[in-house]
């Protein structure tokens, strides 16, 4: 006695009817043990069930993103619960949080590792467009400006709904790719995303001895007691600072020759 429904046949074809040759037919014979579909519907399909998330955060909505890969929401039936360590292993990137300044190379040298197809989504406010800190002295106005961004997610954070309903949307822009249009199927390969340089408001590391020099050229004008160090034994670097950071400075070296002498 069969266990299957009665209509069992035509749940079979109305789940796989989406990936079918739009044009052409199996014999009646066949159709139950052969599918003649398109290469663009096998490796969209493909694609879209096996993409693989890495796993990166930056801030709050980092924390939203870490909610959905639990077991109340499931990400596995799309197949992304696997979250990857490594951009060599990833198909997507979910920028989840605010995008610092210092942070942008960072991403850019993540984003050319990855594998092609690669795809980004930029979760929350911020990774779209700075949300609060917009225009702020360290932090960028979005990381589209940087890196291809193929979803947008709003809110400040995006619940974890939210992500999922981005990530259908994705997988809904898989679908309308083809081999034949798509840039990592072309001989040369999509192109290398050069990585930004600091702003002149970050620090830079190799600047590191001209800020020395900037900030204790106080000492060369200042009048020397004999020991290296400027009117009233403070460093010229230090004249400007208030009492209590002179306070908090020197109760610090005080512990520090403290730890050393025990």
């Amino acid at each position: 006695m069969s266990l299957a429904p009665p209509n069992f046949p035509d749940l079979k074809t109305g789940q796989v009817e989406s990936y079918l040759h739009p044009s052409v037919s199996v014999p009646e014979g066949l159709n139950n043990n052969v599918l003649v579909t398109t290469v663009d519907r096998l490796y969209n399909w493909s694609r879209r069930s096996s993409m693989w998330p890495l796993l990166f955060g930056l801030a709050c909505c980092a924390i939203e993103m870490i909610a959905t890969a639990s077991s109340r929401f499931d990400l596995s039936r799309f197949g992304m619960e696997v979250m990857r360590p490594s951009p060599r292993q990833s198909d997507l990137m979910i920028v989840s949080g605010t995008v610092t300044k210092k942070m942008v190379p960072a991403i850019v040298r993540i984003y050319n590792q990855m594998a092609e197809p690669r795809y980004v989504i930029a979760m929350g406010a911020c990774a779209t467009g700075g949300g609060p800190f917009k225009e702020g002295y360290n932090v960028v106005s979005g990381i589209d400006k940087y890196v291809p961004v193929d979803v947008y997610i709003p809110g400040c954070p995006p619940t974890p709904e939210a992500l999922m309903f981005g990530l259908m949307k994705m997988h809904q822009k898989v679908d309308t790719q083809s081999v034949t249009t798509a840039d990592w199927y072309k001989r040369e390969g999509s192109a290398f995303v050069p990585v930004p340089q600091l702003g002149p408001d970050i620090f830079d590391p190799r600047q590191a001895d001209l800020i020395r020099a900037e900030t204790m050229s106080g000492e060369a004008v200042a009048a020397d007691t004999g020991d290296g160090r400027a009117e009233g034994g403070v460093p010229g670097g230090l004249r400007n600072l208030g009492e209590k950071a002179k306070a908090r400075i020197a109760q610090a070296k005080e512990r520090a020759a403290a730890r050393l002498a025990g």
